[in-house]
């Protein structure tokens, strides 16, 4: 646990009840802070005070005197489409909102660290899809490097969860939109932006607002090293604004589209293989195409972008090379869960998103495609130019047949469970062939998030393999 700094004897709010909001509650009574919380669910509430907490209705103007801070929860709207009424209550009284990454970053760094032979490093990756893999890769290639790290924010742990730093120890943290919108303090070492494309738009107030909350990233506390994915016009915006001229190698372009002539330092894979380039001459490359853990161009992206982060920690190119080949994968982000028949199964429940999917339907060449849920805000029009390698699409979710219209010149099968989708597609598939899980869309309308998507994805195929006789 990180103990937050500053807040000694002083009184702090807490505004949600869950997993980030009770290990804030513990890092902030570790700082000496006097801690009240509210959420605006009664289990939630009845478990705070069996377990000794002070609740009390932050929604209420009463409740803020003597309070100097409110923190609250990355999934709660303080802005848009309308500011939960807590976070409108403090405004009112003048108190200030943060949350619990910024409570992190004012918190890190102790003063113990004078007596280390090595700094820790924070190192903050934010974008719309690939930054779960991007920073679990990260973390991956650091520890097999044999040097201390930990992983968290987004994925695994949340950030005061983690333990105070080592010598020499890379912190790696994912970081949502949610989470840098709000954050008053955003001070890495190192930062990573994968890429935008929309989602979140209602949260944000439009793309405007979304791709802000991923630039104050970098605009807040100005990264050491900036890595940028430039393959949109948001990633190309924001390393021009951070750099002071083409010979600046503190932004370190990455590309999956093209070679970046111009860039100082650039890391680049095309057609599987990838380059890092730095004044115009190639100094490293590898080739990704037999990497199991990082199949398609989408994971060829999150490798280059690992790629130059570990360059920037002083890691050379052949334990690069050993941590991208040892990589084993997320679970839910094409995650190959059998083979039989010479069929291939994937699950990708993590693509929430068009982009996201599109991506996942590029990486592989003739698929059989489970698709559908609660889709999102945008329609399916941008996915239509990647649907060539479909063979069929399954649709599951309560509006299969609606989404199942937005893909012309695919043959579809409505479904709407997954077990049928599975079911049909583990019949028909064909030698050679992929069963691919990539939704594009949210999992709400049958699941309670894409992980429980996935499991349901990877039990029924294991059901329909065993029934067959087939291993997996």
């Amino acid at each position: 646990m990180i103990p937050v700094r500053g807040v000694e004897g002083a009184r702090v709010a807490v505004l949600g009840l869950g997993r980030s909001g009770l290990a804030t509650v513990e890092a902030l009574a570790a700082g000496g802070a006097e801690v009240v919380v509210w959420d605006d669910g009664a289990p939630a509430r009845e478990a705070a005070e069996a377990r000794g907490l002070r609740v009390l209705d932050l929604t209420r103007e009463r409740s803020w005197e003597g309070v100097a801070l409110l923190v609250t929860s990355p999934g709660i709207p303080h802005l848009y489409p309308r500011p939960h009424p807590a976070i409108a209550a403090a405004w009112e009284a003048g108190v200030p909102v943060d949350n619990d990454v910024g409570l992190f970053f004012r918190s890190f760094a102790t003063e113990e660290w004078e007596g280390f032979a090595t700094r820790p490093r924070v190192v903050a990756v934010t974008g719309s899809n690939g930054k779960s893999t991007t920073s679990a890769l990260i973390h991956h290639i650091v520890a097999e490097s044999g040097r201390p790290a930990q992983l968290g924010g987004n994925i695994g742990r949340g950030v005061l969860s983690l333990e105070p730093a080592r010598d020499g120890e890379v912190a790696v943290l994912e970081l949502s939109s949610y989470q840098t919108d709000l954050a008053r303090a955003l001070t890495p070492d190192i930062a990573v932006f994968t890429n935008l494309s929309p989602d979140h738009l209602d949260r944000h107030g439009g793309m405007g607002g979304y791709f802000a909350a991923k630039r104050r990233l970098f605009a807040e506390g100005g990264p050491d090293r900036a890595v940028i994915g430039v393959d949109e016009d948001e990633g190309r915006h924001l390393a021009g604004q951070l750099a002071e001229g083409p010979g600046d190698d503190r932004v370190i372009r990455v590309s999956v589209a093209r070679r970046l002539e111009g860039a100082a330092w650039a890391v680049t894979a095309r057609r599987g293989f990838l380059s890092e380039w730095r004044h115009g001459r190639q100094v490293a490359s590898v080739d990704l195409r037999g990497i199991g853990g990082l199949p398609g161009e989408h994971n060829h992206q999150n490798a280059c972008c690992a790629w130059a982060v570990a360059r920037c920690l002083g890691l050379g190119p052949r334990a690069i090379e050993a941590g991208l080949r040892s990589y084993p994968g997320l679970p839910h982000r094409s995650q190959r869960i059998a083979e039989a028949g010479g069929v291939v199964f994937v699950n990708d429940s993590k693509a929430t998103n068009v982009d996201s999917a599109a991506r996942a339907l590029r990486a592989f060449d003739r698929i059989r495609w489970i698709c559908g849920g609660l889709e999102k805000e945008g329609g399916l029009g941008a996915l239509v130019p990647h649907l060539g390698s479909v063979a069929k699409a399954y649709v599951i979710g309560r509006e299969a047949a609606a989404f199942a219209r937005q893909l012309p010149g695919v043959e579809t099968e409505i479904c709407t469970t997954m077990a049928r989708a599975v079911e049909r597609a583990v019949a028909e598939a064909q030698p050679g062939e992929t069963v691919l899980l990539a939704p594009a869309a949210a999992s709400f309308d049958q699941y309670d998030n894409f992980e429980q998507r996935g499991e349901d994805f990877a039990a029924a195929v294991r059901r329909c393999l065993a029934a067959r006789g087939e291993g997996g």
